[in-house]
């Protein structure tokens, strides 16, 4: 069962003081300029992948701390709180938290709830479940919770759904550029750290699938033929032939556009229904050339048909391939971050004349320094 986020509250969140009550449509390309808030909004889904995994407080500590999460520092938000409403054809499942600021720098829950509204019945008539108060982990997914609460598990599964991607890392240490337990294949990590198996898993049991990734990266990377993906003792590392030479490369001698173009591929171009309900990406562009960045577009915009799509970009030539009504202009107004979706009938005059990158250069959308 697939969801999307029918609405979202985040209140003292980073730079977003208060965005309540946002409904995203099936493509969200948030541009604006660099400080905006772009990445702090997707930041919250790593936040909550995190919090999912049991994992927050070393996500926290990793990060700096818990001032890192609050907007403007623990000394003007002592808390931050978030709802998520996901929508299936079911119903409405929503997600409450609320973490305040404690001691040794860190995040507690101070109130965590949730709750289904079935399509049948008035919506929000459901009370609210409560998960308690004054645990540091999240206690949704604990086993105990979800045996006994049939509405925790699906709530829980759902949230689990949101998965956020950024490539960005393509160091020489960079997982995605290791070796990978050849088991770990179903789902691509948010760093691409377990490319090779999953594409090996995808060139066994999904075909058509890996035949169009493979065809997609030929027209990107002219020079590729295909993966060589061999496990060595239970893990695979990212290797490939190129055409015209038996020389096997692996990923150790690829560039960083390419690692991030394979990365982008693989996770675009996996069969329909086993795309995640929402997918995050952060600034998808880096690195790539003009004639992939269209390419990655027209991925980005066929996964919208199937999965809520979250895009956070600074590139005109990737905002070309969307229509006004796909683009949330992120700005700061003071100390806060806010957001302004776009649509066609405000823009019809300009765009006339004009593409939505010269729009956004000019400054009509806004979202510029």
């Amino acid at each position: 069962m697939k969801a999307r986020i029918s609405k979202l509250t985040i209140k003292g969140f980073k730079s977003i003081r208060e965005l309540d009550g946002f409904e995203p449509a099936s493509l969200n390309v948030l541009i604006g300029p660099n400080g905006a808030g772009k990445s702090n909004f997707i930041s919250f889904f790593r936040y909550m992948s995190w919090m999912l995994a049991g994992s927050i407080q070393e996500h926290i500590a990793q990060r700096g701390g818990a001032r890192m999460f609050l907007h403007d520092g623990p000394d003007v938000t002592r808390e931050f709180e978030a709802t998520l409403e996901l929508e299936t054809s079911a119903g409405w499942n929503e997600y409450f938290l609320r973490m305040f600021y404690a001691a040794g720098d860190t995040l507690v829950f101070a109130d965590e709830r949730y709750r289904y509204s079935c399509r049948t019945r008035e919506k929000r008539a459901q009370r609210w479940s409560s998960l308690g108060a004054g645990h540091k982990e999240s206690m949704l997914s604990l086993p105990e919770v979800t045996r006994e609460n049939k509405t925790a598990d699906v709530v829980s599964s759902l949230l689990r759904q949101l998965e956020g991607y950024q490539f960005h890392n393509t160091s020489l240490t960079a997982r995605m550029r290791s070796k990978w337990a050849v088991g770990d294949n179903r789902w691509l990590k948010e760093d691409a750290g377990n490319v090779g198996p999953f594409l090996l898993r995808l060139r066994e049991n999904e075909p058509e699938a890996y035949q169009k990734a493979i065809n997609l990266l030929r027209l990107i990377l002219p020079f590729f033929h295909d993966f060589v993906l061999e496990p060595d003792y239970d893990r695979v590392l990212l290797q490939w032939r190129e055409k015209g030479s038996d020389v096997i490369f692996d990923a150790s001698q690829a560039s960083d556009g390419m690692l991030r173009t394979i990365a982008l591929v693989a996770l675009l171009a996996q069969p329909a229904d086993q795309l995640p309900g929402v997918i995050v990406l952060d600034e998808p562009e880096l690195g790539l050339h003009p004639y992939a960045i269209d390419t990655i577009a027209g991925l980005i915009k066929s996964a919208s048909r199937h999965s809520q799509v979250f895009v956070a970009t600074q590139s005109a030539t990737l905002i070309d391939n969307f229509e006004p009504e796909d683009i949330v202009v992120v700005e700061r107004q003071g100390r806060e971050s806010i957001f302004k979706r776009q649509d066609s009938k405000s823009l019809e005059g300009w765009l006339k004349d004009y593409s939505i990158s010269e729009l956004w250069e000019k400054n009509v959308l806004g979202g510029r320094p």
